[in-house]
């Protein structure tokens, strides 16, 4: 009589380790450029107050400066951040391009850096891997002066590239995007020269070309860039809280006009695929309007609208949250 061996025991599935925070590092010419487009449109900006004064301001540069700062900005806000990073709605293909070219004239970053970077950020927000946590230096005054400097832009000059095959692999494995990425340059290139050329054809003069690449170029960039990097340093330190998100985001009220709504950071962090940031009555929020715009024109669909139920159990988990550290 023979007995048979008893079938092997199923092995368990191999836990599959997560690839790297980050991978490979940038070159230092890359460095420098970074370096050199927050330099230039910074002293640029310092510069802009004597130079309004009395002369070398006009309306045609406020005028060309406003338009580019509301493609570029929205851009960024709809586009890069709620669009690609969390999916906040679904975009047809032109809207998608369109959204993609509009963010990487804000200068930001091309549209796979800016969006891998992002989602890392909550992915850890406000712990160790952030890649611009105002709090990762301590609590303290120095600490945290230190952390301001880092999160608002100091960030930036880190040679540590994120890794985008773990943070953004969908944009990686869509061509279209890739593109647009790769043409980063090239659309550089159109943001600072575009109003340069378009003020110099408007006014048939080269001190007109001069003016709006100052003023619809390099100030403009340099004000987005603060203001985006407002949201990264001033809404994770100071500000109100009322809902209950993981980290110290905050809303920021004197923000939220020229950051398009992204300064309602709580509740962003809170419910972060949610459409629509400023929640409460009197939050102007630029970006959800914009949405909203789309949604009707039938070019975005499947929008995250914040529903009651949600608002409420997010704001009934503060207040526990509140009572239980008194």
């Amino acid at each position: 009589m023979t007995i048979e061996a008893a079938p092997p025991a199923p092995s368990r599935p191999e836990r599959r380790e997560k690839a790297p925070i980050t991978e490979g590092q940038r070159p230092v010419g890359a460095v420098f450029l970074i370096g050199l487009f927050v330099t230039l449109p910074t002293l640029a900006l310092i510069a802009a107050v004597p130079l309004a004064w009395g002369w070398g301001l006009g309306w045609l540069d406020i005028a060309i400066a406003a338009v580019f700062y509301v493609i570029s900005g929205l851009g960024v806000t709809v586009g890069f951040h709620r669009y690609f990073t969390h999916g906040s709605f679904k975009a047809n293909t032109p809207l998608r391009i369109a959204l993609a070219i509009a963010g990487s004239l804000s200068l930001q970053g091309s549209v796979l850096d800016w969006v891998g970077n992002h989602r890392r950020h909550h992915a850890f927000s406000d712990k160790e891997g952030d890649p611009h946590s105002p709090w990762l230096y301590g609590t303290g005054p120095k600490a945290l002066a230190k952390g301001f400097w880092h999160s608002h832009f100091g960030w930036l000059f880190d040679r540590d590239l994120t890794n985008m095959q773990r943070f953004a692999p969908d944009l990686v494995a869509d061509k279209g995007i890739r593109r647009v990425d790769k043409a980063f340059p090239l659309i550089v290139l159109v943001s600072l020269l575009g109003p340069a050329l378009i003020g110099g054809l408007v006014t048939m003069s080269w001190w007109g070309a001069f003016t709006a690449f100052f003023w619809a170029g390099l100030v403009r960039v340099a004000l987005l860039h603060h203001v985006t990097w407002s949201i990264n340093s001033i809404c994770h330190i100071w500000g109100e809280r009322p809902f209950a998100a993981r980290d110290r985001s905050a809303n920021v009220w004197w923000l939220a006009v020229l950051s398009f709504g992204e300064s309602w950071h709580n509740l962003h962090h809170a419910d972060p695929t949610c459409a629509r940031h400023g929640v409460k009555k009197g939050q102007i929020d630029l970006s959800a309007i914009t949405i909203k715009g789309f949604e009707k024109l039938g070019w975005a669909t499947n929008v995250r609208w914040p529903t009651t139920r949600r608002l409420e159990k997010l704001s009934t988990k503060k207040k526990q949250e509140t009572a239980a550290a008194a």
